[in-house]
């Protein structure tokens, strides 16, 4: 359900999990879309995976590669001149392995701007060394 905000406040989503992070921004530009207006489900995928990573790099103190989309829906279209927030939260570390939950939240309509959830991901990523090969999640 889209939330409306008071004039001048930062928007933050409603429910938001209390480990949820923002960790990326971005509007999406004519050339995402498709025919119809709608920006590409692979482009949104793309900018999930990216903004996905930002926690297990952190955790891990380097390199991680994507290895699995453990689940990705799509819950409302993304338009043109959406401002997408991307809030994130570590799920689960392994050996190797580290599980994100990523939350996609559009701002639109800035006359009176509302929030809508677009998009929910669980990514996993590995830590890697520099030849690319799993490495231990180091503990901070």
């Amino acid at each position: 359900m889209p939330v409306s905000p008071t004039p001048h406040t930062l928007l933050t989503p409603p429910d938001l999990h209390a480990d949820m992070e923002l960790v990326m921004r971005v509007m999406p530009m004519p050339k995402d879309a498709n025919g119809n207006g709608d920006i590409f489900g692979g482009w949104i995928m793309s900018q999930v995976d990216l903004a996905g990573c930002v926690l297990p790099g952190r955790v891990s103190h380097g390199r991680v590669t994507t290895v699995a989309v453990n689940e990705f829906t799509f819950k409302n279209a993304v338009s043109i001149g959406d401002l997408l927030s991307f809030y994130a939260r570590v799920e689960r570390v392994g050996n190797t392995s580290i599980s994100v939950v990523v939350e996609v939240w559009a701002e639109r309509n800035p006359a009176t701007p509302i929030l809508v959830k677009v998009t929910e991901a669980r990514v996993t990523y590995v830590a890697i060394d520099r030849d690319g090969r799993p490495r231990p999640v180091m503990a901070a």
